[in-house]
């Protein structure tokens, strides 16, 4: 059963949900193979009354604007060759974000999978094996987090690609949401 309607996210979803899959379906109009992205998100009422110059530039006011009570806004590309656990323990959000996303494309091997993987390799011999794994399955994850610590993900594979087959949930990729919710520690 898919988490998503036909026109778009459930209607009793969190804002939070609402702001994954906003993302996911962005990302998903850029094409596979994209880099890391990192988003910043924020109140929407807030931001239209603080700053409207902003929200207007956005398409956040008017009678068509988007009534999300999140908006993402895309920040800056990572640096390149930068790990991204490395990355992500330099940002230090301003009080007007309230939570952050980060969408990533990885290899993942199923459940079944993982007992034949060879002990004692290092990283980059572990990322070769498995790009070279039959059952290896390319993936898109978005996970998004708020400074009160709620989470939410949406998962995308790429031999599913279509709005319906994304899956949503608060535990799909819990290492990613630590690193990001790091972010909001001072």
């Amino acid at each position: 059963m898919s988490n998503l309607s036909p026109s778009g996210p459930p209607m009793a979803a969190s804002p939070l949900t609402v702001a994954v899959l906003e993302i996911d379906e962005y990302i998903s109009g850029l094409g596979w193979d994209q880099p890391a992205r990192l988003f910043a998100l924020v109140d929407t009422a807030r931001l239209r009354r603080q700053e409207p110059a902003l929200a207007t530039q956005l398409g956040l006011d008017g009678p068509e604007a988007p009534a999300a009570a999140l908006t993402p806004i895309e920040q800056d590309e990572l640096p390149p060759g930068t790990a991204l656990d490395e990355f992500l323990a330099t940002i230090a959000w301003p009080d007007a974000v309230a939570g952050c996303a980060m969408s990533v494309e990885r290899l993942m091997l199923p459940p079944s999978a993982e007992s034949s993987v060879p002990e004692g390799l290092n990283d980059a011999q572990l990322t070769k094996w498995v790009a070279k794994h039959p059952e290896r399955q390319e993936v898109r994850m978005t996970v998004a987090v708020l400074r009160d610590g709620t989470r939410e993900s949406a998962v995308r594979l790429r031999a599913k690609d279509t709005p319906s087959e994304v899956r949503t949930g608060a535990g799909l990729v819990p290492g990613l949401a630590d690193a990001l919710a790091a972010t909001f520690e001072s």
